[in-house]
């Protein structure tokens, strides 16, 4: 149960990072002052990898890996999204324009 929890924490803070900060991935300072959403959502993309490959490497280290099929990743994607609704509404419909 808590390496369900700790995945699905990661999983939750992972999701809401793009909206929270205007560096790519929280290192690399963009030159424009704001990130645009088509790199937010590229760097939601990207973060969805690394957890899925940590998630698989979690698993590997305490059973044999079960094989997964296009819709697994589809809903494990769209669970993603949904963990990342808190950021996207505090980026886009709670903060005023120029904060």
């Amino acid at each position: 149960m808590q390496n369900f929890l700790l995945i699905v924490g990661l999983a939750a803070l992972a999701a809401n990072l793009p909206f929270f900060s205007e560096k790519m991935f929280c290192f690399w300072k963009m030159k424009a002052a704001t990130k645009p959403f088509s790199l937010r959502l590229l760097e939601l993309g990207v973060l969805y990898a690394l957890l899925a490959g940590f998630a698989y490497f979690f698993e590997s280290r305490i059973s044999p890996v079960h094989s997964q099929n296009w819709p697994f990743y589809v809903s494990t994607f769209a669970l993603f999204v949904v963990f990342a609704w808190p950021g996207f509404v505090w980026r886009y419909f709670w903060r005023k324009p120029g904060i």
